[in-house]
């Protein structure tokens, strides 16, 4: 759990960095360019996606679904190449993304990149396309460190980073990486 004062990017499992952006700004995209790119360099990443909807991960007619819709609270489905455990949640309230850092296994993984949790304070990079006529998040958002857009920008102090180069973006991953306290 995230003591007062501690920001999330300090868990005591892993680093989290997010990526803040519009919908449609191309976050999926990107990540999923980053994940192998971190991969081949050694960095082991789990993944946390912020949904703003209802959404399922079961299928009608598979077992699983069928058992939690029965009203199993929750269901682990394994097998030898991977498991997923679903959970009903009794109240209607977002997630906090300590909470669900914690829930991953910090054996397994090196950084934990998140999708989402705008309204969570907590180091990410800001995505940014002009031409989607969004306004910029970082001037009001100081736990912004950079902004990768596909366009020149007036970002200050923040280092510019092209959205559409993946590999740029995994070498500022990587030194923001190098840089944080062992």
């Amino acid at each position: 759990m995230q003591r007062a004062g501690q920001p999330i990017d300090m868990h005591p499992l892993k680093p989290a960095l997010g990526f803040a952006a519009f919908s449609g700004t191309g976050k999926t995209t990107l990540l999923k360019q980053l994940i192998p790119l971190l991969a081949q360099r050694g960095v082991h990443t789990g993944i946390i996606k912020h949904a703003h909807h209802d959404f399922d991960t079961d299928k009608p007619g598979k077992d699983s679904y069928e058992l939690r819709k029965a009203g199993a609270r929750q269901v682990l489905v394994a097998s030898d190449k991977r498991r997923a455990l679903i959970t009903e949640n009794d109240t209607v309230v977002d997630p906090k993304l300590d909470d669900l850092i914690a829930l991953l296994d910090p054996e397994r993984i090196d950084l934990v990149l998140v999708e989402g949790f705008k309204q969570v304070p907590f180091t990410r990079i800001e995505l940014h396309r002009p031409s989607l006529g969004h306004p910029l998040l970082f001037p009001d958002d100081d736990s912004i460190i950079a902004v990768a857009a596909d366009a020149t920008l007036d970002t200050g102090d923040l280092p510019l980073l092209d959205i559409n180069d993946a590999v740029e973006v995994t070498e500022f991953i990587l030194s923001w990486l190098a840089s944080l306290p062992p």
